[in-house]
């Protein structure tokens, strides 16, 4: 989450071969935001509206407000709430799909992304015999 919103900044890796498969532009919690540009906090708490770090288990998918979306697990204790937050992952239109100068749309504490490049991830999610872990890092 150090780099700009406007830029890619997720990363879908190989671990088995250790290379970058896909990447793309995410948001973030509009909660996170600090009034300094490029200073983000990150929180627990529900209804904070805020990113939370940690490792998320990627759970089974849904249609919901934005159609649809993952539920999100939250594996360690700064993001354990994430379930009860609905904390999802999901895309949204505002998202963009090309890099930019500067900052994009912010989310409720969602990692959000453009609807193109959700579904490239929502293949590799849906086609996976195992599980996967989405690790949100500041």
């Amino acid at each position: 989450m150090k780099i700009p919103s406007g830029k890619n900044r997720f990363f879908v890796y190989d671990l088995r071969n250790n290379k970058i498969m896909d990447k793309g532009i995410v948001a973030h919690g509009s909660g996170s935001e600090t009034g300094v540009r490029g200073i983000l906090k990150f929180s627990n708490v529900p209804n904070s509206l805020t990113t939370s770090l940690g490792n998320y288990s990627i759970g089974n998918y849904y249609t919901g407000k934005f159609g649809k979306a993952y539920k999100l697990y939250g594996l360690d204790k700064t993001n354990s709430n994430a379930f009860k937050r609905d904390i999802v992952f999901h895309y949204y239109y505002d998202v963009p799909y090309d890099e930019k100068d500067g900052y994009i749309c912010n989310s409720y504490g969602c990692p959000m992304v453009n609807k193109k490049y959700f579904e490239r991830i929502a293949r590799i999610i849906d086609a996976s015999e195992s599980n996967i872990l989405m690790s949100v890092y500041y």
